[in-house]
Protein backbone atom coordinates (compact mmCIF):
# COMPACT_ATOMS: atom_id res chain seq x y z
CA UNK A 1 0.00 0.00 0.00
CA UNK A 2 2.85 2.40 0.85
CA UNK A 3 4.27 1.97 -2.66
CA UNK A 4 1.06 2.97 -4.46
CA UNK A 5 0.17 5.82 -2.10
CA UNK A 6 3.68 7.26 -2.46
CA UNK A 7 3.48 7.11 -6.26
CA UNK A 8 0.13 8.88 -6.45
CA UNK A 9 0.93 11.54 -3.85
CA UNK A 10 4.25 12.38 -5.41
CA UNK A 11 2.74 12.75 -8.87
CA UNK A 12 0.38 15.37 -7.46
CA UNK A 13 2.84 17.12 -5.14
CA UNK A 14 6.05 17.29 -7.18
CA UNK A 15 7.05 20.91 -7.92
CA UNK A 16 6.71 20.67 -11.70
CA UNK A 17 3.15 19.30 -11.41
CA UNK A 18 2.14 21.93 -8.85
CA UNK A 19 3.48 24.73 -11.06
CA UNK A 20 1.64 23.37 -14.10
CA UNK A 21 -1.60 23.04 -12.13
CA UNK A 22 -1.23 26.55 -10.76
CA UNK A 23 -0.76 28.07 -14.21
CA UNK A 24 -3.49 25.91 -15.74
CA UNK A 25 -6.02 26.71 -13.02
CA UNK A 26 -5.20 30.41 -13.26
CA UNK A 27 -5.65 30.34 -17.03
CA UNK A 28 -9.15 28.94 -16.57
CA UNK A 29 -10.08 31.55 -13.96
CA UNK A 30 -9.03 34.40 -16.28
CA UNK A 31 -12.08 33.61 -18.43
CA UNK A 32 -14.47 33.69 -15.48
CA UNK A 33 -15.61 36.23 -12.94
CA UNK A 34 -12.47 35.39 -10.96
CA UNK A 35 -10.16 36.88 -13.58
CA UNK A 36 -8.14 38.85 -11.00
CA UNK A 37 -7.33 35.68 -9.06
CA UNK A 38 -6.61 33.91 -12.34
CA UNK A 39 -4.00 36.50 -13.27
CA UNK A 40 -2.44 36.18 -9.82
CA UNK A 41 -2.20 32.40 -10.10
CA UNK A 42 -0.69 32.57 -13.58
CA UNK A 43 1.80 35.24 -12.54
CA UNK A 44 2.83 33.35 -9.41
CA UNK A 45 3.15 30.12 -11.36
CA UNK A 46 5.28 31.81 -14.03
CA UNK A 47 7.62 33.22 -11.36
CA UNK A 48 7.97 29.81 -9.75
CA UNK A 49 8.67 28.27 -13.15
CA UNK A 50 11.48 30.73 -13.85
CA UNK A 51 12.99 30.38 -10.37
CA UNK A 52 12.85 26.58 -10.36
CA UNK A 53 13.90 26.27 -14.00
CA UNK A 54 16.71 28.78 -14.34
CA UNK A 55 18.08 29.59 -10.87
CA UNK A 56 20.50 27.33 -8.93
CA UNK A 57 17.64 26.29 -6.61
CA UNK A 58 17.82 22.66 -7.74
CA UNK A 59 21.56 22.53 -7.03
CA UNK A 60 21.05 24.07 -3.59
CA UNK A 61 18.45 21.41 -2.77
CA UNK A 62 20.43 18.42 -4.01
CA UNK A 63 23.91 19.38 -2.78
CA UNK A 64 23.36 18.55 0.94
CA UNK A 65 22.10 15.12 -0.11
CA UNK A 66 25.09 14.43 -2.35
CA UNK A 67 27.62 15.59 0.23
CA UNK A 68 26.13 13.67 3.16
CA UNK A 69 28.03 10.39 2.75
CA UNK A 70 31.66 10.11 1.60
CA UNK A 71 32.90 7.01 -0.14
CA UNK A 72 34.13 4.11 1.98
CA UNK A 73 37.84 3.45 2.35
CA UNK A 74 38.56 0.45 0.13
CA UNK A 75 42.20 0.25 1.18
CA UNK A 76 41.47 -0.83 4.74
CA UNK A 77 40.98 -4.55 5.44
CA UNK A 78 39.08 -6.67 5.00
CA UNK A 79 38.35 -6.37 1.27
CA UNK A 80 34.66 -6.04 0.34
CA UNK A 81 32.66 -9.24 0.28
CA UNK A 82 30.33 -7.68 -2.24
CA UNK A 83 28.67 -4.65 -3.75
CA UNK A 84 24.97 -3.88 -3.47
CA UNK A 85 23.47 -2.14 -6.48
CA UNK A 86 20.01 -0.59 -6.25
CA UNK A 87 17.76 -0.55 -9.30
CA UNK A 88 16.86 2.62 -11.12
CA UNK A 89 19.49 2.69 -13.86
CA UNK A 90 17.38 1.08 -16.56
CA UNK A 91 14.21 2.02 -18.42
CA UNK A 92 12.61 -1.40 -18.51
CA UNK A 93 9.55 -0.20 -20.41
CA UNK A 94 11.61 1.04 -23.37
CA UNK A 95 14.07 -1.84 -23.14
CA UNK A 96 11.34 -4.46 -23.26
CA UNK A 97 9.64 -2.77 -26.21
CA UNK A 98 12.89 -2.44 -28.17
CA UNK A 99 14.37 -5.75 -27.04
CA UNK A 100 17.50 -3.89 -26.00
CA UNK A 101 19.10 -2.49 -22.86
CA UNK A 102 17.89 1.05 -22.20
CA UNK A 103 19.99 2.78 -19.55
CA UNK A 104 19.20 6.19 -18.09
CA UNK A 105 21.29 8.90 -16.39
CA UNK A 106 21.76 6.69 -13.31
CA UNK A 107 23.72 4.10 -15.30
CA UNK A 108 26.81 4.81 -13.19
CA UNK A 109 25.31 2.51 -10.56
CA UNK A 110 25.90 -0.46 -12.84
CA UNK A 111 29.14 0.79 -14.43
CA UNK A 112 30.76 1.52 -11.06
CA UNK A 113 29.75 -1.88 -9.69
CA UNK A 114 31.33 -3.62 -12.68
CA UNK A 115 34.57 -1.66 -12.26
CA UNK A 116 34.74 -2.46 -8.54
CA UNK A 117 34.02 -6.12 -9.25
CA UNK A 118 37.02 -6.19 -11.58
CA UNK A 119 39.14 -4.58 -8.88
CA UNK A 120 38.00 -7.13 -6.29
CA UNK A 121 37.62 -10.42 -8.22
CA UNK A 122 36.43 -12.36 -5.17
CA UNK A 123 33.58 -9.96 -4.39
CA UNK A 124 30.00 -10.55 -5.43
CA UNK A 125 27.43 -8.16 -6.88
CA UNK A 126 23.98 -8.15 -5.28
CA UNK A 127 21.40 -6.35 -7.40
CA UNK A 128 17.98 -5.43 -6.05
CA UNK A 129 15.19 -4.17 -8.27
CA UNK A 130 11.73 -5.45 -9.08
CA UNK A 131 8.76 -4.32 -11.12
CA UNK A 132 8.16 -0.69 -10.10
CA UNK A 133 5.59 0.26 -12.73
CA UNK A 134 2.07 1.36 -11.84
CA UNK A 135 0.24 1.91 -15.12
CA UNK A 136 2.60 -0.15 -17.28
CA UNK A 137 4.57 -3.30 -16.46
CA UNK A 138 7.76 -4.49 -18.14
CA UNK A 139 9.31 -7.06 -15.81
CA UNK A 140 11.83 -6.69 -13.02
CA UNK A 141 15.01 -4.69 -13.36
CA UNK A 142 16.99 -7.69 -12.16
CA UNK A 143 16.43 -9.35 -15.53
CA UNK A 144 18.11 -6.53 -17.42
CA UNK A 145 20.83 -6.17 -14.79
CA UNK A 146 21.85 -9.82 -15.15
CA UNK A 147 22.22 -9.45 -18.92
CA UNK A 148 24.18 -6.22 -18.57
CA UNK A 149 26.61 -7.45 -15.92
CA UNK A 150 27.40 -10.64 -17.81
CA UNK A 151 27.92 -8.60 -20.99
CA UNK A 152 30.41 -6.49 -19.05
CA UNK A 153 32.40 -9.60 -18.20
CA UNK A 154 31.07 -10.42 -14.72
CA UNK A 155 30.64 -14.17 -14.23
CA UNK A 156 27.04 -15.20 -13.63
CA UNK A 157 27.93 -17.08 -10.46
CA UNK A 158 29.10 -13.80 -8.89
CA UNK A 159 25.65 -12.24 -9.27
CA UNK A 160 22.95 -12.29 -6.61
CA UNK A 161 19.65 -11.04 -8.00
CA UNK A 162 16.69 -9.88 -5.92
CA UNK A 163 13.70 -9.20 -8.18
CA UNK A 164 10.76 -8.42 -5.88
CA UNK A 165 11.64 -5.06 -4.27
CA UNK A 166 9.74 -1.99 -5.49
CA UNK A 167 11.23 0.71 -3.28
CA UNK A 168 14.33 1.40 -1.20
CA UNK A 169 13.04 -0.07 2.04
CA UNK A 170 12.05 -3.29 0.29
CA UNK A 171 15.52 -3.33 -1.30
CA UNK A 172 17.03 -3.41 2.17
CA UNK A 173 14.66 -5.91 3.74
CA UNK A 174 14.53 -8.43 0.90
CA UNK A 175 18.21 -8.26 0.08
CA UNK A 176 19.21 -8.78 3.70
CA UNK A 177 16.99 -11.86 3.83
CA UNK A 178 18.43 -13.19 0.58
CA UNK A 179 22.06 -12.71 1.63
CA UNK A 180 21.44 -14.15 5.11
CA UNK A 181 19.95 -17.31 3.58
CA UNK A 182 23.01 -17.67 1.38
CA UNK A 183 25.40 -17.24 4.31
CA UNK A 184 26.92 -14.08 2.86
CA UNK A 185 26.45 -11.95 5.97
CA UNK A 186 28.44 -11.99 9.18
CA UNK A 187 31.48 -10.65 10.98
CA UNK A 188 34.25 -9.46 8.70
CA UNK A 189 32.05 -9.38 5.56
CA UNK A 190 31.90 -5.84 4.22
CA UNK A 191 29.13 -4.88 1.84
CA UNK A 192 29.24 -1.59 -0.06
CA UNK A 193 26.00 0.09 -1.09
CA UNK A 194 26.08 1.65 -4.56
CA UNK A 195 23.40 4.15 -5.47
CA UNK A 196 23.05 7.75 -6.64
CA UNK A 197 24.71 10.21 -4.26
CA UNK A 198 21.50 12.19 -3.75
CA UNK A 199 19.68 8.97 -2.85
CA UNK A 200 22.34 7.70 -0.46
CA UNK A 201 20.97 9.26 2.80
CA UNK A 202 17.57 7.61 2.40
CA UNK A 203 19.12 4.33 1.27
CA UNK A 204 21.55 4.20 4.20
CA UNK A 205 18.73 5.00 6.62
CA UNK A 206 16.58 2.20 5.20
CA UNK A 207 19.38 -0.38 5.34
CA UNK A 208 20.23 0.58 8.92
CA UNK A 209 16.59 0.28 9.92
CA UNK A 210 16.52 -3.17 8.32
CA UNK A 211 19.51 -4.16 10.48
CA UNK A 212 21.83 -4.42 7.48
CA UNK A 213 25.21 -2.76 8.12
CA UNK A 214 26.53 -1.43 4.80
CA UNK A 215 29.09 1.16 3.72
CA UNK A 216 28.32 3.95 1.29
CA UNK A 217 29.72 4.19 -2.21
CA UNK A 218 27.82 7.08 -3.83
CA UNK A 219 27.83 7.53 -7.61
CA UNK A 220 25.85 9.49 -10.20
CA UNK A 221 26.68 12.94 -8.82
CA UNK A 222 24.63 15.74 -10.37
CA UNK A 223 26.68 18.70 -9.08
CA UNK A 224 30.37 19.65 -8.91
CA UNK A 225 29.99 20.84 -5.32
CA UNK A 226 29.56 24.26 -3.77
CA UNK A 227 30.62 25.94 -7.03
CA UNK A 228 27.24 25.00 -8.47
CA UNK A 229 25.36 26.99 -5.83
CA UNK A 230 25.80 30.02 -8.09
CA UNK A 231 25.46 28.26 -11.45
CA UNK A 232 22.13 28.91 -13.21
CA UNK A 233 20.62 26.45 -15.66
CA UNK A 234 20.51 27.19 -19.39
CA UNK A 235 17.33 25.16 -19.88
CA UNK A 236 14.15 25.53 -17.86
CA UNK A 237 13.45 21.83 -18.27
CA UNK A 238 16.82 20.87 -16.75
CA UNK A 239 16.46 23.14 -13.73
CA UNK A 240 12.90 22.01 -13.12
CA UNK A 241 13.95 18.37 -13.33
CA UNK A 242 16.73 18.97 -10.79
CA UNK A 243 14.25 20.55 -8.39
CA UNK A 244 11.90 17.58 -8.83
CA UNK A 245 14.66 15.04 -8.16
CA UNK A 246 15.88 16.83 -5.03
CA UNK A 247 12.38 17.52 -3.70
CA UNK A 248 11.47 13.86 -4.17
CA UNK A 249 14.39 12.78 -2.00
CA UNK A 250 13.64 15.28 0.76
CA UNK A 251 9.98 14.22 0.71
CA UNK A 252 11.08 10.57 0.74
CA UNK A 253 13.29 11.15 3.77
CA UNK A 254 10.38 12.73 5.63
CA UNK A 255 7.96 9.95 4.63
CA UNK A 256 10.42 7.21 5.60
CA UNK A 257 11.04 8.83 8.97
CA UNK A 258 7.33 9.30 9.72
CA UNK A 259 6.53 5.70 8.78
CA UNK A 260 9.44 4.17 10.71
CA UNK A 261 11.45 3.14 7.65
CA UNK A 262 14.39 5.14 9.00
CA UNK A 263 15.14 6.05 12.60
CA UNK A 264 16.33 9.58 11.82
CA UNK A 265 15.14 12.30 9.48
CA UNK A 266 18.51 12.89 7.81
CA UNK A 267 20.80 9.86 8.22
CA UNK A 268 24.48 10.67 8.71
CA UNK A 269 27.74 8.72 8.44
CA UNK A 270 28.59 6.53 11.42
CA UNK A 271 31.54 7.58 13.63
CA UNK A 272 34.86 6.45 12.19
CA UNK A 273 37.21 4.12 14.03
CA UNK A 274 39.37 7.13 14.83
CA UNK A 275 36.77 8.26 17.33
CA UNK A 276 35.93 4.87 18.79
CA UNK A 277 37.00 2.69 21.64
CA UNK A 278 38.15 -0.38 19.72
CA UNK A 279 39.01 -2.11 22.97
CA UNK A 280 35.33 -2.47 23.74
CA UNK A 281 33.27 -3.16 20.59
CA UNK A 282 29.56 -2.71 21.23
CA UNK A 283 28.67 -5.86 19.26
CA UNK A 284 30.94 -8.27 21.10
CA UNK A 285 32.76 -9.03 17.86
CA UNK A 286 36.57 -9.12 17.63
CA UNK A 287 38.33 -5.76 17.55
CA UNK A 288 37.64 -3.92 14.34
CA UNK A 289 35.14 -6.50 13.06
CA UNK A 290 31.99 -4.49 13.66
CA UNK A 291 30.58 -1.17 14.75
CA UNK A 292 32.53 0.37 17.61
CA UNK A 293 31.54 2.36 20.65
CA UNK A 294 32.27 6.10 20.45
CA UNK A 295 34.83 7.32 22.91
CA UNK A 296 33.43 9.39 25.81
Amino acid sequence: MFFYVAKVLWFLLQPSTLIALLIGYGSILIWTGWARWGRRFVSFGAILLLVAGLSPLGNALILPLEDRFPRADLDRPPPPAGFIVLGGAEDRLVGAARNALALNESAERVAEAAMLANRFPDAKIAFSGGEAGVLYTAGSEAEGAAALFTALGIARDRLILESAARDTYENAMLLKKELAQRGDLGAGKRWLLITSAYHMPRAMGAFRQAGFDVEAWPVDYRTRGRDDLTRPFDKVSEGLRRVDVAAREWAGLLAYWLTGRTDTLFPAPAPSNAGCDLAAPSTGEPDGAGPCRPNP
